[in-house]
């Protein structure tokens, strides 16, 4: 016996609903650029039509509901992972980025320091050259003798500061796969570029 209608929409609804489910993890979890909307207005127009129909067997009317209220309750989820990532805040889907890196475009800040004076900022200087080494290692270039990072920290601090900033920012990134390390000059705590 082929199946009736009610049931080959209940079959489309069921396969539609899991494809949704799917494409919100991939973009929750950022393999997809854009949330799916497509496939979510989809899937609410086919809810609303079943709606509105008249559903006689009480074993597909059962199965409706089941998947209306999964549906409902995935559309509150969402809505609040979404909200939740427009305010900057971690929601119900957790960002998988190490802690202390954020991102600009498609460069990974790994580590961010501002020197007055690098040989009296020992402990900054050391953290920043272990952020360094660590990009470094991770994109499968060599690692930097100590000593002549310090030298480029100082030189470029000296040369930096004569053109009138009171601070150096250095910023270790990974851009591409390639490890940027750039310094500029700061004028009251502002970046002059």
């Amino acid at each position: 016996m082929p199946p009736s209608n009610i049931e080959r929409d209940l079959q489309r609804l069921e396969a539609d609903l899991k494809q949704l489910e799917a494409e919100y993890n991939m973009f929750f979890s950022g393999r997809l650029p854009k949330p799916p909307w497509e496939t979510r207005s989809r899937v609410e127009a086919i809810v609303k039509q079943m709606d509105r129909a008249y559903i006689q067997n009480t074993g597909d009317r059962f199965r409706f509901q089941t998947l209306q209220s999964r549906f409902a309750t995935f559309i509150e989820l969402w809505d609040r992972g979404m909200r939740a990532r427009e305010e900057g805040r971690s929601g119900p889907f957790p960002q998988k980025k190490p802690v202390g890196r954020q991102e600009r475009g498609n460069d990974k800040v790994m580590h961010v320091a501002s020197f007055s004076d690098p040989l009296r900022e020992m402990d900054k200087l050391h953290d920043l050259y272990d952020s360094l080494v660590e990009a470094r290692r991770a994109a499968g270039e060599e690692a930097v003798p100590f000593h002549k990072f310090a030298d480029l920290v100082k030189t470029q601090v000296k040369k930096l500061k004569t053109g009138g900033g009171a601070e150096v920012a250095f910023r270790v990134a990974v851009k591409d796969g390639k490890v940027n390390f750039t310094a500029r000059a700061m004028k009251g705590g502002s970046e002059k570029s």
